[in-house]
């Protein structure tokens, strides 16, 4: 009746003398620069640590790079399949540009944005048109390399002419943006913000963001781009990782002062002003959601290629660092988004020419070690299992009792007391679910004072601080669930995918996806269906999306889909277009799986 774990339980029978709960294990040998904000938050969490991993599975495993660090079959992975794929600067601005095609104006936080080598002649054509049509526009534009990183091979320009064609552009692709000339300055300097988001779930989709983020700041003072001042990186661009070797860098202890502040420091600035720091924050959040559902379709098509349904897999989650700039007029826009954020709670400090040394960064440490062991928290699978379990009893309980008025009363007055006895069968056989021994009954039926002993030490929640993360997505799903019209084109792409592993779709699953969902007709044979497939996916391969597998990616299939939308719907906008093609889809496809029910029954 003490609480041992049964043989072969090597991660409870701690857990059982730490507090009688079993303490979740996590595995770091792959967690890289993110491992000591993650070792300070499973010592605050007081969970098990295993540095060179472990021949058992393990509940967690945090990957410093990508999904497929570990082959993992189980547990729980703080990375998504595809990921890093997807927040590329190109494919970011890929499926953007697709939602500002729906919603010009919901997506109107993104800089317009060209990608290179393939759009260059269009981005050519379209900056002329425009100095045409108004003669004082002085534009400045930005070119960042798509695989690019910490400021790497980031420039600005004045005309099309001055992009670096040298070294071939199409070994190393790029997007080419216009330059946000007119942000925010603090001490007459520009900074941005990185902020750090939990995407917890795909499905359902589910999102937290970090009360507090970093502020990073240019070390020259700002001035608007000038042919003379165009080459001064310290000036415009952000990146810490480059103004870090600015003589100007300023290292501080103090969250409010120093070249990396806290984001909240800010706020407290702007709102001294008399800035609506809230209107701030609702914007930010509207656009994390936006980008984050822009993101989502295509991700699902990685996760299901990676997890297929019905085979044994880890489940997902995803800390991301949106890095956002704010405008004159307080008006948020996306930089870009980090699949693997620097979660590094030091910086490097020269001693002596060319001797450097680690120091800690308390304003790093202040936010990231909160983000780390938060999240964790949210992801806690013995939390998930204690919820199980007291479900279970309160179904019984209101099996035994009853359902009537008097007897839902009689329930809701016994509800803390099933509660607490789940919370104590949580400590006793939470991982094996077996009958529980005379002795632990003895224990479930006895009063506060008799379980006094059993209580200590406390559980580690109690003594932490509340949660610096925020959900807001289900929370504001009604506000935004318009905009999920591309996660259902991506559902019915991945219903005709056939083979599961895949994430290209054949000419027969499309021919298939056409006739099920009854879009041939008279004015739309088959035979055109065959050209609109090959025309659309030749163009997509031809632009090196991906080469591994022949077939229509999602982004050709959403482009063939809002073609047949608007051939079909020819009076309506694109985003009524496409929403009636679904419901059209949509609707046949369920007659067609009730006509298979009912078959199948006879």
């Amino acid at each position: 009746g003490r609480g041992r774990w049964a043989p072969g339980r090597r991660g409870g029978e701690k857990g059982a003398r730490d507090g009688r709960r079993p303490r979740v294990t996590v595995d770091s040998s792959k967690a890289k620069t993110s491992l000591e904000a993650l070792k300070i938050s499973l010592r605050q969490l007081r969970w098990r640590e295993f540095p060179f991993g472990r021949r058992l599975p393990c509940d967690i495993y945090w990957h410093g790079v990508s999904f497929h660090d570990n082959d993992i079959f189980s547990g729980q992975v703080n990375k998504f399949p595809g990921m890093t794929e997807m927040v590329r600067k190109i494919t970011l601005s890929r499926a953007v540009r697709t939602m500002q095609d729906l919603f010009p104006l919901e997506y109107n936080f993104y800089p317009r944005s060209w990608i290179l080598p393939e759009e260059l002649p269009l981005f050519v054509a379209e900056v002329r048109m425009m100095k045409d049509s108004d003669p004082s526009w002085k534009p400045t534009f930005i070119v960042k390399p798509d695989g690019g990183c910490q400021g790497d091979g980031i420039y600005l320009i004045k005309d099309p002419s001055d992009i670096r064609l040298t070294g071939s552009t199409q070994s190393r692709p790029a997007v080419v943006q216009e330059y946000i000339c007119k942000p925010l300055l603090v001490d007459k300097l520009k900074f941005d913000i990185r902020l750090y988001v939990l995407l917890k779930s795909l499905e359902p989709l589910e999102i937290y963001i970090a009360k507090d983020g970093l502020s990073r700041f240019c070390t020259e003072p700002y001035q608007e781009p000038t042919l003379k001042n165009l080459h001064q990186v310290f000036m415009h661009l952000t990146n810490y990782s480059l103004n870090i070797h600015s003589g100007n860098f300023i290292h501080s202890d103090n969250v409010n002062t120093g070249s990396k502040r806290t984001f909240s420091s800010i706020l407290c600035r702007l709102s001294s002003r008399g800035a609506d720091v809230k209107k701030l924050w609702s914007d930010i959040i509207s656009l994390v959601i936006k980008t984050i559902i822009a993101l989502t379709p295509e991700l699902k098509v990685y996760y299901q290629s990676d997890i297929p349904a019905g085979k044994p897999g880890p489940t997902c989650f995803q800390i991301l660092g949106f890095d956002i700039l704010l405008m004159k007029n307080l008006k948020p826009m996306l930089l870009e988004v980090n699949a693997n954020p620097s979660m590094r709670i030091e910086h490097e400090q020269e001693l002596s020419p060319g001797v450097f040394e680690n120091v800690p960064s308390p304003v790093d440490e202040e936010v990231k070690v909160a983000v780390i062991r938060d999240t964790l928290r949210l992801v806690d699978p013995q939390k998930k299992k204690r919820k199980d379990i007291q479900f279970l009893f309160w179904r019984f309980v209101s099996a035994f009792f009853g359902e009537t008025p008097l007897e839902r009363q009689n329930i809701a007055s016994s509800k803390n007391e099933v509660n607490v006895r789940c919370n104590y069968l949580m400590c006793y056989r939470c991982q094996t679910l077996e009958p529980v021994s005379e002795a632990k009954e003895e224990l479930l039926e006895a009063g506060p004072a008799d379980r006094a002993e059993c209580d200590t030490p406390q559980s580690p929640e109690a003594e932490l601080p509340s949660l610096c993360l925020k959900q807001v997505f289900p929370k504001y799903a009604k506000q935004f669930n318009y905009l999920r019209l591309v996660d259902r084109v991506a559902a019915l792409f991945i219903r005709f995918l056939g083979v599961k592993g895949t994430t290209k779709l054949g000419p027969t699953g499309f021919r298939t996806f056409i006739r099920n969902c009854k879009l041939s007709n008279s004015n739309f044979s088959m035979a055109s269906v065959d050209i609109l497939y090959i025309d659309i996916t030749r163009r997509w391969n031809s632009v090196g999306i991906d080469h591994k597998e022949s077939g229509m990616c999602l982004q050709a299939f959403v482009e063939a889909f809002f073609c047949l939308a608007q051939k079909k719907y020819k009076s309506l906008p694109l985003h009524e277009q496409v929403a009636s093609l679904i419901d059209l889809c949509e609707y046949h496809l369920a007659a067609l799986d009730e006509k298979r029910l009912v078959c199948g029954r006879g």
